[in-house]
């Protein structure tokens, strides 16, 4: 790794440098980043951030080794420009928003020590270098928090989606119903059947209605966890009523050559009720 002994004279001034004093002159990149019409901070808000990369670019020149990018020092400064990003993700922003403020920041940080100490970095391939590695780095983590902010974003419509995807209702005490719609893989199969046991548990539920209509596609894999769902119901307490099964679904249960006497199966939702209702005592009349 490169260390202060083996950098050019130029760089070795600019780790010798006294950072204080800069943050006013760090502050404009960032009031034309943010503080335009999109109004993501206002100058206040500007002027602590400036103050704080002023404290941690000074920590950075001097460290130990500044071009080690794993100390402490530059790691503080990787935190610094995440939460940035993370902040004005958060705030309707765009992760090149704060790609470009890195980069202006870069060069008026060069700007800012020429002036405190006089001497024309900005004409040293050796400071550029450096400063250029260095920002890569803050670009990256800028990056970094970008794609978390993304992950999580994710994770979250995921996790809505599986919510919407199942919905299951107790449409009478101690009857449930799950119209499943879509397309029914394994992985969803799963979900539904952790979601179904959940409310048959919480719900005391002693009948469970499963209507396929919405379901125009089945694989042999799925028919096989779609019996486990209705077993599984079964164990639970319940009785589990299958309905709306399509022509090529049936096909796909009967080549797995499962035994039809243990699951009832009506035509449709409303069918269905009747029968769950029907086992429950529950007498449905006209009005």
């Amino acid at each position: 790794m490169t260390t202060k002994k083996a950098l050019s004279e130029k760089v070795k001034a600019l780790f010798a440098l006294k950072v204080e004093g800069i943050a006013s002159q760090l502050e404009a990149p960032g009031v034309a980043m943010f503080c335009g019409s999109n109004r993501l901070m206002d100058i206040d808000e500007v002027s602590d951030i400036s103050h704080e990369l002023e404290s941690l670019v000074a920590s950075l020149l001097d460290s130990k080794d500044p071009t080690d990018i794993s100390s402490a020092e530059m790691l503080a400064l990787k935190a610094f420009f995440h939460n940035l990003s993370q902040k004005v993700l958060m705030r309707g922003g765009h992760v090149e928003d704060v790609v470009r403020y890195t980069q202006t920041v870069q060069f008026a940080l060069i700007e800012a020590l020429e002036k405190s100490s006089g001497v024309a970095f900005g004409q040293s391939r050796s400071v550029l270098l450096y400063f250029t590695g260095i920002f890569n780095e803050l670009i990256m983590a800028a990056f970094g928090a970008y794609l978390d902010e993304r992950e999580q974003t994710l994770q979250a419509q995921q996790a809505e989606l599986r919510e919407t995807s199942t919905p299951i209702t107790e449409i009478w005490d101690g009857v449930l119903t799950l119209p499943i719609i879509g397309t029914l893989d394994s992985s969803r199969t799963m979900l539904v059947m952790e979601a179904l046991l959940n409310r048959i548990s919480k719900d005391h539920a002693r009948a469970v209605v499963m209507d396929l209509t919405g379901v125009k596609s089945i694989d042999s894999q799925v028919s096989h966890h779609l019996m486990q769902m209705v077993r599984a119901v079964q164990l639970m307490g319940a009785d589990a009523i299958v309905t709306g099964i399509h022509p090529e679904i049936a096909r796909a249960l009967v080549s797995l050559n499962i035994d039809f006497n243990t699951i009832t199966t009506r035509a449709n939702m409303a069918d269905g009720l009747k029968e769950a209702f029907r086992r429950m005592g529950v007498t449905v009349g006209h009005i």
